[in-house]
C-alpha cells in the first residue's frame, strides 16, 4: 500500500495528541475516526475542531470550503469497533501505560482489516512491547508526533525488529502526506531521538531548580534566549502535562527497577497535588485562564 491509497484512518485517544492528529489527518483529505472511552474527552475534541477550523478561516489560512470538508471527514465516537473496523491505518494515542496499550492493540488486531498498519504514537514505549499482542507484528511500528501535533513538523518513525521495511516506509510517506517532516530510526531505543535529548535537558533543569540555583522562570529564559529553544523545558512540561512526565518515568522505573528512573521529587509533588500544568491551571507556572 502507498500513502495516497490510505482511505481511512482511525486515531485511538482524543486527548492532547489524539484530537490534533485526527484533525491533521482530516485536513489532509483522509476520512478519519477519533475514538475515546471518555465522552467528555470526545466533546472537548469536537469543540476544539469547531473553534480551530473557523479560526483558520478567519485568519485566511483555510477556505470555508476546505474547513467544511475537513469537519465532514472527521467523526468522533466512543465505539472502538465502529472507529477501526474499516481503517487502513491506525494511530494509537492513548495514555502512556503499557498494559492499556497492550489491550488496545489486542482489540485492534481483532477489529481491523488484515492489511491495516497499527502504529503507536507513544513518546517512549517501543512498538515491540505491543507487537506481540497482535497477529501482524510486521505491520506494527512507532509513529510519534509532537505536541501540538497540528503545528510541530517532526514525526519520529521507529522501525522495530519486527517491523517490515514497507511498514516503516508507509508511515514515513503518510507523515509527509500530512505535511510533516519525518525522521526514521532504524532500530528501537528508549525515548527515541528527540526525547532522549530533551530528557537530559529537563533532568538538568529540574536539578538546578531543586537545588535552588535558579528559578523556573530564569532556567526557561536561559534555554530560550541562549540556546534558541522556542520554549524552556519547564514551561514545555506544563504544556505537555506534568502527569504525562510522571507516568512515563514510572513506567520506565517499573520496567528497569532502577531508582534513578523515578520521577524527580518536584514532579512527584506536583503530580500528587494535581498541579499538572496548563490543563489544571497550575504547574511550574499558573494559568488563570484555565477553568
Amino acid at each position: 500500500m502507498k500513502a495516497e491509497e490510505i482511505k481511512r484512518i482511525a486515531v485511538v485517544g482524543a486527548g492532547n495528541m489524539g484530537h490534533q492528529i485526527s484533525l491533521a489527518c482530516a485536513l489532509a483529505g483522509i476520512e478519519t475516526s477519533c475514538s475515546d472511552v471518555s465522552e467528555v474527552q470526545l466533546q472537548k475534541a469536537k469543540s476544539f475542531m469547531q473553534s480551530y477550523l473557523p479560526g483558520k478561516v478567519a485568519k485566511g489560512k483555510l477556505t470555508e470550503e476546505a474547513a467544511r470538508a475537513a469537519a465532514a471527514r472527521l467523526r468522533f465516537t466512543a465505539d472502538l469497533d465502529e472507529a477501526a473496523a474499516g481503517a487502513d491505518f491506525v494511530i494509537e494515542a492513548a495514555t502512556e501505560k503499557l498494559d492499556l496499550k497492550k489491550e488496545i492493540f489486542r482489540r485492534l488486531d481483532r477489529i481491523c482489516p488484515p492489511h491495516a498498519v497499527l502504529a503507536t504514537n507513544s513518546s517512549f514505549l517501543v512498538s515491540s512491547l505491543v507487537a506481540g499482542e497482535t497477529s501482524r507484528p510486521a505491520l506494527v511500528c512507532n509513529m510519534h508526533f509532537f505536541n501540538p501535533a497540528l503545528v510541530m513538523k517532526c514525526v519520529e518513525v521507529v522501525k522495530g525488529p519486527h517491523t517490515a521495511p514497507e511498514t516503516a516506509a508507509l508511515a514515513m510517506d503518510l507523515a509527509r502526506r500530512l505535511g510533516k517532516v519525518p525522521v526514521l530510526l532504524h532500530k528501537e531505543v528508549y525515548g527515541f531521538l528527540v526525547n532522549r535529548i530533551l530528557a537530559r535537558i529537563t533532568e538538568e533543569a529540574l536539578f538546578l531548580l531543586e537545588t535552588g540555583v535558579a528559578s523556573a522562570e530564569d532556567i526557561d529564559s536561559a534555554v530560550e534566549n541562549a540556546l534558541g529553544h522556542p520554549m524552556g523545558p519547564l514551561r514545555l512540561m506544563d504544556l505537555t502535562g506534568i502527569d504525562l512526565n510522571y507516568d512515563i518515568a514510572m513506567e520506565r522505573y517499573r520496567e528497569t527497577g532502577d531508582p534513578a528512573e523515578k520521577p524527580s521529587p518536584t514532579v512527584v509533588e506536583k503530580y500528587a497535588r494535581g498541579e499538572w500544568g496548563r490543563k489544571t491551571g497550575r504547574g511550574f507556572y499558573t494559568y488563570p485562564e484555565t477553568k
